[in-house]
């Protein structure tokens, strides 16, 4: 089991904004060139010297504690960045699906996040290899009694119930497969606003009844939200990796070179047990 490190809750009140004006006060000041339009590969991105990231703003991935910038994401670029020459200029996006559209568009380079390998996605992406181990786990409030009529004992219960994922997330295909399993419809509402933090702390305040996210995360969640269960698994244990487009092979190679070079090293394992140690 993923161990739970202390949860830098990004409040699902508090503007998006707010954090994608502080994290551009560590930008590097001067002119930059604009993306072009179009997805880079690796010789465009070492040109100009910056690679452009899209990541999702969680206490996993991506999080501002007080002055200082952390995540396991975050870090990871970072040493590739550094590694190759280059600055990492991250953008924290909430929606999958709009981090999936900013790379199509050349906004973004890489999203460096953990994802979950599709075959929808696998048509269109390009992976990395395996980062690390995650899984998909139902997000709901504690049982109250045993007539509690919302709480959810099995994946049969899941029948005619819905559950909110971030929009484009590839959840939703587990999750209709698991419709497909059990015989009968769960109901499945995307949100475009909010991550998957701001999803828990919804249901722990009771705005919605369920969500679906990555194990991690709702660990890390439930040591300051301790009225959420997070017992239900939603899908089995599966390798998650980044992403870039099909029109950047060489970067491909080039993170895979990297992160087949990297993950050997103890800086890595460093990084990974801040975030991921294992008990």
């Amino acid at each position: 089991m993923v161990s739970r490190p202390k949860l830098r809750l990004f409040r699902y009140l508090v503007p998006v904004i707010v954090v994608l004006a502080f994290i551009s006060s560590f930008r590097q000041c001067g002119k930059q060139e604009k993306p072009a339009g179009h997805p880079r590969d690796y010789a465009a991105i070492a040109k100009e010297g910056i690679i452009r990231v899209a990541t999702e703003y969680n206490s996993i991935s991506f999080y501002v504690d007080s002055d200082t910038v952390s995540g396991f994401h975050y870090e990871l670029i970072q040493a590739f960045a550094r590694d190759k020459g280059l600055k990492a200029e991250i953008t924290p996006i909430m929606s999958f699906e709009k981090r999936l559209e900013g790379l199509s568009e050349g906004r973004y380079d890489v999203i460096a996040y953990g994802i979950l390998a599709t075959s929808k996605l696998k048509d269109s992406l390009l992976l990395t290899s395996p980062i690390f181990l995650n899984k998909q786990v139902l997000v709901q409030r504690k049982e109250t009694g045993e007539n509690d009529s919302l709480y959810i004992r099995t994946q049969l219960d899941l029948a005619q119930r819905t559950l909110h994922v971030v929009k484009g997330s590839p959840s939703i295909l587990r999750i209709q497969n698991l419709g497909n399993e059990i015989g009968d419809t769960i109901y499945i509402k995307e949100i475009d606003k909010y991550g998957s933090e701001q999803l828990i702390s919804m249901v722990a305040h009771g705005d919605i009844d369920y969500a679906v996210c990555d194990e991690s995360i709702a660990l890390a969640a439930a040591d300051s939200l301790p009225q959420i269960d997070i017992n239900t698994a939603i899908s089995f244990t599966q390798f998650y990796s980044w992403a870039v487009s099909k029109q950047s092979p060489a970067l491909l190679d080039s993170l895979n070179t990297w992160l087949d070079k990297f993950q050997k090293e103890k800086e890595y394992q460093k990084i990974y047990k801040k975030y991921y140690d294992k008990e």
